[in-house]
This record gives C-alpha cells, structure tokens and sequence, in this order.
C-alpha cells in the first residue's frame, strides 16, 4: 500500500531511527572511516527483507549530521534513477563504494557526519531492509544510562542515574537541564546522578571531543499527586471549548489503564508542571483537565504525556501523543509538503513546534463560526440516489476542496444528487487514498480547511446535492494514538503495533482482510471514539451519511487468513454495526448508513437483515453492491459472465431498495481501460484497441446500471468514458492487478486529461456525459423509476434488455419502460418484447414509436441502446437550442460580442469549466463586455427557457 512507502520516506526523514546490526552492514576491512575519506559499505542481505530477492538491491541512504539523522538523503525513493545501485561481490554480499569521499558522496554538508543511515529496497521497492546506520569518523558517543531519548518516571524528591562513554580520548561532558548547564566534566566516560528530581527535566549531554560535538538527549518525568474528581457533565472526548468563555477549555482523554497524564503544549511551553497533571473521572477511566488564561482567536499546540508506571513488556512508561480526537493536527512528516493554495498560513499561524516529535493537536479558541446557507436541507430520496464516488486528489489538478467547489455547475448538470468523498480525514502521507487513517476526527490538511469543506457541503446541499464521507473504521496504522498509547515497542523507537492491553485495538487480526492495525468493536472503548467521530463528522460539518469500509472486518470471531470464518454469519458483526446506523440516526433521522461488505456465503443474509433493518420507518440500511466483472465483460464486448441481474435489490432478497449497485468504482479497474486493453477484436466493431467503439458502449453500461431502481453509484470520470488504467504509475507505466507491486501504482495520483484535453468538448466523450445526465434525470424526476424491475437477456447477455415497472401508476403516466443495449462487436437485431402494442417513445428525445408487434426486432448499432416509455416524459423534450438560427458574434473578438437574439443567461467558461463571466437577461444585439478576458478559448453557454447550446469563442 501507499501507506508503507510514504511511512518509509517520511518516517526516514524524520523519526527516531532503529538500532543497526553489524550482522547485516559493516565497513569493508573493519575499521570506521573519517567522513573525509573513501569507504566502501558491505551489506549481508541473509535474514533481512531481501534474502529471496535476487535482483538489483538500491540505497536509499542519507547521513547524521550534527546529531540529526538522514539529512542529504539522496534521491527518492523508489527511483531507480536517482537512487544507487549496489554491486554483488559474492553469494549474499554486496557492496556500495562512497567516493571520492563519503562527504563527496553526500554532496558534502556543512557539519559533522557522524553516521550512514541506510534501507535497502528491491527494484520496485516492495521488499526492503530494516533502517540501518553506521557509525563514521574515530570520535563516537554512547549513552549507556538512560537510553537515548528515553522518559524516564521517578517520585518527586527522586534521582536520576546518567553515565557514558566516548572513544578517541578525553572529551568534554557538558549535563544542560531544562537549559541551564547542572554538571560538567572532563574524561572517557562520564558518571553523574542527579537528585532531589521534583519537577518535570528534559535533559541535554553535550560531548566535545576536538572541535566536534555530540548531543544525547533524554527527560525525566515526576510522578504527581492524581486528582480524583468527577468529570463534569456534557464534555465529550477531545477538546471541549467553553462557549461563554473563550479563556477557557477542556480536554478529555480516555487512558484506561495509565496511571497519570501530563498535558503540554504552547501554553506552558511544553514543560508541564503539577498544575498541567490531569485529573482522574473516578468512575471511569478518563482524564481531564481545563485549560485556563487562553487567549481567543490565538493557535496552541498540545500533546498528552501519557504514563503507565508498571508498562506491559516491551511497552514504554510514557508515551507523547496528539489527542486522539483532534480535529486538526501539525505534522512534521507530511506539513513540509503540503501546498499554501489548499492551506494557506500552514508555516505561519500553524507553525510546528520546535523540538517537539511527532503530531500535535491544535486548539483555538473563540473561532469564527461558519455561516451556514442551508441550516435544514432535505436529503435526496435513498430509492433514487446516485452517488458520485470522487477522490478529492484525482479530481483536478490542485488536489483541493476549491477544485471540486470550481466545479459545481458539472454535477448539476450531471444531476447526480450526492457525492461521496474518499476518506479525508488525517491520513499517514499526503499522496494517498486516505484508508490509511491516523486521525479519524481531523481534517487532512493537504485537501483543504475545515470551512472549505463546509463550504463544499453547503454549496452541495445549495444545489441538492448531498455529501457521503467515506469512514475507514476497521483499521488504523501506526501514527494513531490509540496505538502508540499501548503499544508493543520493544526497540523503544515511539513506533509499534497494539499490545496486549490495547483497550482499542486487537494484536492480530480477527478477520482475513486485515489492513493496518484491527479495531476490536465489541469494546466499549472504541464504540465511545466511533460514536463520537460520527457527532463530529454530522454536527460540525453537517454531513449527510457515511460508506464504512470494509465491514468484515467488525467481528471479533475469526483469524487471519480464516476466509471462511469472514465471510461467514457473524451476529457480533451484525449486532455493533446496527448498533453504530441507530447512533447515526440518533443524531439524525434521515442520515445515509452504506456499508461496503460485499457479502459471500452466510455473511450475505447479513446485508439482507441490514437492509431491511427498519425499513419500515423509511431507513434501512444501503450496501455496495460492486458488479465490476459482468459490465466489464459487457464494456469488452462479451457475453460470457456478463450476467448483471444483480445489480438491483431484488436479486438480493432485500425487502426495499437499498443495493446501491455500481459497475465502476475505486476498487477495480476501469472498464474502458479493461475494454480497450482486453476487448473483443473479432467483429465488424472491435473494441479491443478502439478507443472510440470502447467509448460508444459506455453510455449503453449507463443506460443499463443508473436507470435500474434503487441507489446507483458512479465513479469519477466514468461519465467521460476514462480509461487511464487504475494501476497507473507515477512513471506513466501501467501494471496489472496480479502483479505484486500493483497495490503501490494503483494508489499513485492520476493525470486529469479529463480537463486538460476538455472531453466535455469532445465529440465522442462529451455525448456520454449528456447522456448519463438524461439518464439521471429520468431517475430522479419520473416515479416509474422508484418501481419494480426485470432483467432479462433476448437470449444472450449480449443483447441485454431491462424492464422497469410501477403497476399502481395509471396507463396515461410513464409507468413502462424497456432498456434495450446491445455489446456485441456487431450491429444486431434485439427482440423487445414490449408489454404491449401502442405509441411508444424513445426517453432520449420523447420521439414517438408505434408498436404493432410487441416481439417484433428492433435494429440496435454494435455499442448502442435504446430506451422506450409508454408515454413521453415529463421532461423536457429538447434541452438544447437551434444554435444554427443563433448567432454569436464577432468570433474571434477582442472587447465586446453580441447574440442575434435574446437570452436568459449567457455563461462564459474557460476549457477546464470554471465560470468567469455571467450575463443576466442578454437582449438581441446588445454588447457584452469580453476585456477583461485573457486571450485564448472559451465555451460560451446561451440559456433560454431551460434550453441551451454551447459555443466556442476565440479572445484575441
């Protein structure tokens, strides 16, 4: 997954790095060399990573300078071309020569080199060693007690034993506590204890030895006197801001098991005293503790310093952590790298704290609250929901909120009436899909703020469209708090996996889908942080519904690898996730429960029980119904295995319309990359290696998902016909699903041809577009739709027909409809059997159709459909005007042009669909002002009547 290569660059760059083995690396003749000289590196690549691996081995390396490790990191990784290569000498031995010099290898920087720091990785980088150092120049340093960087917890008025060793003579010690120097001395080893420890020290050893200085650091922590007191009524997990007094808020964590907590943080400039010890809920296991003299509107930075003074084995007694439910965190991984477009004043207002390590939580009180422009929306109607599934990266080319903003006018003339958001909350990386989830209550920042995202959400419900968030609750990796806090961290680097009193997480998975680190739901503490995740996520940004990921993963009754125990009925599983859908619409009625379980075996009467589950009061919980291989199939133009029939509920046994059924998604790979790559090239219209035959079917997959009854779902782009492979690397390349680093490629970020080359504009892609909108449009607005439905092949998946069906509608409204498609490679005859002879009307235009005999074939183009009513729609019957009686004019124009006749409205766009000129009420022949256009080529929308066509215009 993405997740591990960003964590290996990013925790490289800056985290604690782990103890080296001279097993694996060494120098070649056993001396250290001094960075000023030529060196050669050996590595052993038996018992690590790479022992199997049989091709060329790179370095990704860098160097300690002046005690800060991996600094001049060379290259990237991953790229073989900046990267180097090692030389095999023999068996399992291979070398990397540092010269002319090491210094002249890393591009000599300006301080002391004091190690190598080194991983080696396989060619594409998915096997790797573990991070590796060797030490450089005659002059090292050990500190042999306490360990480097270590917390240690003593009892106020105790002691505090420090001792080390330098090699190449005698060297200068220099002990600085909280910044004043308490101890020096001269010698090869050094010896000190300090006593009488009652306030918290963070310490500094400084050996000198020539000129050149190390610097060991390590703290020690007091342990306070815990305040028992009740936590006051009406606070929740996280920050709790005081809403009549902004000098004032209050923090709570849950810590069972820990036995006191610091907090620190800007207001106390990180070193707390007793005043910042939280105090302890007796009847629970929370701390808490209020914060006093804030300054309104001013940014704080916070950690907790948790403490368990009698640790699990290979846990540590004190952990630093941001809080868990911070609902925005400074990263020093993934900050540096964020753009000042999407999160302007990132390095200003949000400066990370020095010297502090890892995330912190930022707190800021009397915030100017967002003015909402819709306090009350109404939720689109589950039966005829179409979600469009939009990763906010992929989207446009800045990769932010205003991107998707920008575009508003493209999903209202779509029609689609919800978007669902790929996971945004604070994810490890910045180059990611987003399940990687660090913190599930804070804003990824690289996106956007947080009254950016409001802003989308009220611009969305502006136009009646809602907003799903996709929620990765299954799992967590290694940056979350609730892992760190009780984690199994033998070689006390900060990093690890759950423990064994981890009152979140399991320490292995219990179920065969595992992703990162596996939450246990049947504890009462991870049902706290979910449900108060959901308040948030509803409350704060008034999101419409949540799509959970990854559902089997939610019981506690099976194993790793234990694919038949998953996928099997599991009442645990069904029991919290009906108890986490009665939460949602707890806080609200009409909220949007979509759980992605894609049920096998008995675990599918799970999605027949969810989906029925309160039904009757107009709830019911919505599945992913993924259909990828049959329209595939379809989009490639076979029949083989294309049976789609479950792409509707009623092939599921559910009580009402709650599959959202779906052909594309992030999941799979794109169907017209499938049937170009893959398709059918023996016919009159072959598709494989035809992009436009391949492109011409795509309306005909829509035509025969979206019209089906019952929530839809589209994945972006599929309206344009996009047929960039999923698995398409940074590098251009392409890989396929079965090769063993797909997973990396196909959570790469994605070129946007869909704007740069303006396919709305195209003759082949734009069509589709206009057609999924006329598609749904009839979903949303005309009744038959809400109906009942059949799907039944004219003798061959290839010659798909569906038949949708309200009875209870009367014979003078639209209550029959017949879908007829054609996939094959030719032009065919389709059987339609109506339901009945009359005037029939093509749904596309309203044109009329007289049917004499209901069997009698109907002539269907190689890719094509055809969609018959027994009554015209409702809707309008042309949505474009005769712009041949239109004129536009001067074209090309400098100032001003005109319009032969008058208009309700003429939009101007650049080629990328951002609107930036707007005219009211245009009289015929009346001048408007274009000057203040760059030069270049726009798309001038003229709408009149609810009818519009769409012109070019040249600015010159």
């Amino acid at each position: 997954m993405l997740y591990m290569k960003m964590k290996k660059i990013y925790l490289l760059l800056f985290s604690i790095i782990t103890s080296f083995t001279f097993a694996q690396v060494s120098w070649q003749g056993g001396t250290t060399p001094e960075a000023n000289q030529t060196a050669t590196l050996l590595f052993d690549k038996t018992g690590t990573g790479l022992a199997s691996y049989s091709g060329t081995i790179y370095a990704h390396t860098g160097v300690t300078v002046n005690g800060n490790p991996w600094q001049n990191v060379i290259g990237s990784w991953g790229n073989n071309t900046t990267q180097p290569a090692l030389t095999l000498v023999s068996g399992n031995i291979y070398k990397l020569d540092l010269t002319p010099t090491i210094q002249d290898f890393y591009s000599n920087p300006s301080g002391t080199i004091s190690k190598i720091n080194i991983v080696f990785r396989s060619a594409t980088g998915s096997q790797q060693s573990v991070d590796l150092e060797l030490p450089v120049g005659a002059f090292q340093v050990n500190l042999n007690t306490p360990y480097e960087n270590s917390y240690t917890v003593v009892n106020s008025g105790g002691s505090l034993a420090i001792s080390a060793s330098n090699t190449g003579g005698n060297a200068n010690y220099n002990l600085i506590a909280n910044g004043s120097t308490i101890n020096t001395f001269t010698g090869s080893s050094y010896s000190y204890s300090d006593t009488n420890i009652t306030v918290n020290k963070s310490y500094e050893l400084q050996i000198t030895l020539g000129g050149q200085t190390f610097s060991k650091f390590f703290n020690v922590v007091v342990s306070p006197t815990t305040v028992t007191e009740a936590l006051p009524t009406g606070l929740d997990l996280g920050i709790n801001y005081n809403s009549s007094d902004n000098s004032k808020a209050t923090l709570v964590l849950n810590a069972p098991g820990k036995d006191f907590v610091y907090v620190a943080g800007s207001f106390n400039y990180w070193q707390p005293t007793a005043a910042y010890a939280m105090k302890k809920d007796p009847s629970s296991s929370k701390f808490w503790l209020e914060l006093t003299g804030l300054t309104a509107g001013q940014v704080y930075t916070y950690q907790y310093w948790v403490v368990d003074q009698t640790p699990t084995a290979n846990s540590q007694a004190m952990v630093k952590t941001a809080d868990p439910c911070s609902t925005l965190v400074l990263s020093p991984y993934d900050d540096p790298w964020i753009s000042a477009a999407s999160f302007p004043n990132l390095n200003t207002t949000y400066a990370y704290p020095s010297g502090q390590e890892r995330e912190v939580t930022v707190l800021q009180t009397g915030q100017t609250p967002y003015n909402w422009q819709v306090t009350n929306f109404t939720k689109p109607n589950k039966d005829n929901l179409v979600v469009y599934e939009l990763l906010v990266r992929d989207f446009d080319a800045d990769r932010n909120y205003q991107d998707v903003i920008d575009k508003i006018d493209y999903f209202k003339n779509l029609g689609i009436n919800a978007i669902e958001l790929m996971p945004v909350m604070e994810f490890e990386g910045n180059e990611s899909w987003g399940y990687n989830t660090a913190y599930h209550m804070a804003l990824d920042k690289f996106y956007g703020t947080e009254d950016k995202l409001r802003e989308l959400v009220d611009l969305c419900h502006q136009n009646g469209i809602a907003v799903i968030l996709d929620i990765a609750f299954n799992h967590a990796f290694g940056r979350n708090p609730m892992v760190r806090m009780w984690m199994n961290d033998p070689d006390g680097d900060g990093w690890g996996s759950p423990n064994t009193d981890n009152p979140y997480f399991n320490t292995s998975a219990r179920h065969s889908y595992s992703v990162g680190e596996d939450f246990n739901h049947q504890s009462t503490h991870t049902k706290e942080y979910v449900k108060r995740t959901l308040k948030h996520w509803i409350q704060d940004f008034k999101i419409d519904g949540f799509r959970w990921d990854l559902t089997k993963g939610f019981t506690q009754n099976c194993s790793g690898g234990d694919d038949a125990c998953t996928n099997n009925y599991q009442a645990d599983r069904v029991a919290v996730l009906k108890e986490y859908a009665d939460y949602q619409w707890s806080l609200d009625n009409d909220q949007y429960v979509i759980f992605e379980h894609l049920g096998t075996g008995g675990s599918a009467t799970e999605e027949t029980e969810w989906a029925n589950y309160r039904y009757a009061e107009g709830k019911g919980i919505m599945l992913w119904g993924e259909i990828f291989y049959p329209y595939k199939q379809l989009a490639q133009g076979y029949s083989t295995g294309a049976d789609i029939s479950t792409i509707g509920h009623t092939s599921r046994g559910f009580t009402g319309k709650r599959l959202m059924g779906y052909p594309e998604s992030h999941d799979k790979d794109r169907l017209m990359y499938e049937a170009v790559t893959y398709g059918n090239g023996s016919g009159s219209f072959p598709v494989a290696g035809n992009l436009t035959n391949a492109l011409n079917r795509m309306a005909s997959i829509g035509a025969v998902s979206i019209l089906v009854p019952g929530p839809k779902m589209i994945w972006h782009f599929q309206e344009l016909g996009m047929d960039d492979s999923i698995f398409t690397c940074n590098n251009g390349t392409v890989n396929s699903d079965s090769d063993a680093t797909a997973g990396d490629c196909k959570l790469d970020t994605k070129p946007q041809p869909q704007w740069v080359e303006n396919w709305l504009a195209d003759p082949v892609r734009g069509p589709i577009y206009q057609k999924y909108s006329r598609f749904i449009e009839l979903k949303t607005t005309e009744p038959v739709f809400n109906g009942s439905y059949a799907i039944s092949p004219d003798g061959n998946n290839i010659r798909q027909r569906v038949y949708v069906y309200d009875n209870s509608l009367p014979s003078t409204s639209l209550k029959n409809v017949v879908i007829l498609a054609n996939f094959s490679v030719a032009n065919q005859n389709v059987t339609p059997d109506f339901p009945y002879t009359g005037t029939w009307y093509d749904l596309m235009d309203n044109t009329p159709y007289v049917v004499t005999s209901t069997s009698a074939q109907i002539a269907i183009a190689s890719g094509q459909f055809r969609i018959f009513g027994n009554q015209p729609s409702t809707l309008s019957n042309d949505t474009f005007l005769d712009e041949s009686k239109i004129n536009l004019y001067p074209n090309p124009s400098n100032t001003e042009i005109f319009i032969s006749e008058g208009m309700d409205s003429i939009e101007i766009f650049t080629l990328t669909g951002q609107k930036v000129l707007d005219f009211k009420s245009v009289l015929s022949d009346s001048a408007m002002n274009i000057s203040s256009l760059q030069n270049g080529l726009y798309l001038v929308k003229a709408t009149k009547d609810n009818k519009s066509f769409t012109k070019r215009l040249i600015k010159n």
